[in-house]
């Protein structure tokens, strides 16, 4: 009987371990113990740019889906957010939240030129966009606003604060070669390595 009792509790605790190994190893679909942490800051020429910087990995492995709810708006003729990175094959809805006609368009080849035409306060366009790369945004109506859709092939990338800070949480241990994009100044991309459960710093220089 004795025999008996302790092989049951041998079995709940292996059977314990394992499902605490199996929840920690999926949440978000990337392994918080096999993944690493990036953090930095990006300084720029001009303070004001490092606001909205994207620091992104370029190609990891695997089959990324597209980014969920990704949405920009238009009110007080501006684009917000004004910088939206996704991943490739995410559909984007263009909202009109002013009183007045907007329109949005891109020159880029990365988005097939589209042209979403003119439309009213309240109304929705939507545009998928299935290139990786960078597309400016514009308004015919409003030649002042501008935006930017940054269109990756991973979901590890972070944009940067005001103070041009930056993190990137659960990267699979690897190497890869981590870059920025910036609207108006170029950054020098970096070859890191990225083990597990640890933390790496790289800040980025933006020279003109």
């Amino acid at each position: 009987m004795l025999k008996i009792r302790k092989m049951v509790w041998i079995a709940f605790v292996t059977v314990t371990v394992m499902v605490v190994s199996f929840t920690s190893a999926t949440t978000n679909g990337v392994s918080h113990a096999q993944g690493g942490t990036i953090t930095g800051a990006v300084t720029a020429p001009l303070p004001k740019y490092k606001k909205d910087c994207v620091v992104y990995i370029e190609n990891v492995p695997g089959n990324w889906p597209p980014t969920t709810g990704a949405k920009i708006d238009q009110e007080g003729l501006v684009f917000i957010p004004h910088v939206l990175p996704i991943l490739v094959n995410t559909t984007v809805e263009f909202l009109n939240h002013d009183k007045i006609l907007h329109n949005v368009f891109t020159p880029d080849k990365i988005a097939e030129k589209f042209n979403l035409g003119t439309w009213p306060p309240g109304e929705i366009k939507t545009y998928t966009f299935k290139q990786a790369g960078v597309a400016i945004l514009l308004c015919k109506v409003h030649q002042e606003m501008e935006g930017y859709a940054v269109v990756l092939q991973n979901p590890f990338f972070s944009v940067t604060d005001e103070n041009g800070n930056y993190t990137i949480k659960d990267v699979p241990a690897g190497s890869y070669t981590l870059k920025v994009w910036n609207k108006k100044y170029g950054g020098k991309p970096q070859q890191i390595e990225v083990k597990s459960g640890q933390a790496l710093q790289l800040n980025f220089e933006l020279k003109k």
